[in-house]
């Protein structure tokens, strides 16, 4: 796992905590992927696609902090802006999907 290199009590303090709290964010992130399955509207499975981008971000940033590890941080970066840029296009493709079927007359509450 890590290297046991005589740790003070402060650093081992915050690597049981740091892996406490990516145990806790992999549990949530799991809960959004439900939500991002289940839906049961578009805008829930977004909301989750979102979220789950921004979880895997703080889950990154957190390895960088715990691996002593600065590249972590550039790609923490990265991701973010894919997962933005996911965001914009999900939510675009949805909304030609609704404003199309308001046209010809179908009910658009994006309930599939």
């Amino acid at each position: 796992m890590l290297a046991q290199t005589s740790l003070t009590v402060i650093e081992s303090t915050y690597m049981w905590t740091f892996i406490g709290v990516e145990i806790f964010l992999a549990l949530v992130l799991f809960a959004c992927l439900l939500r991002a399955v289940k839906g049961p509207r578009v805008a829930d499975r977004i909301m989750a696609v979102n979220m789950m981008g921004t979880i895997v971000m703080v889950m990154i940033a957190i390895l960088g902090l715990l691996l002593k590890e600065g590249y972590l941080m550039d790609i923490c970066l990265i991701y973010a802006l894919i997962s933005f840029l996911a965001v914009v296009v999900i939510t675009k493709v949805y909304m030609g999907i609704y404003l199309e079927r308001k046209n010809k007359g179908g009910n658009g509450n994006g309930v599939d």
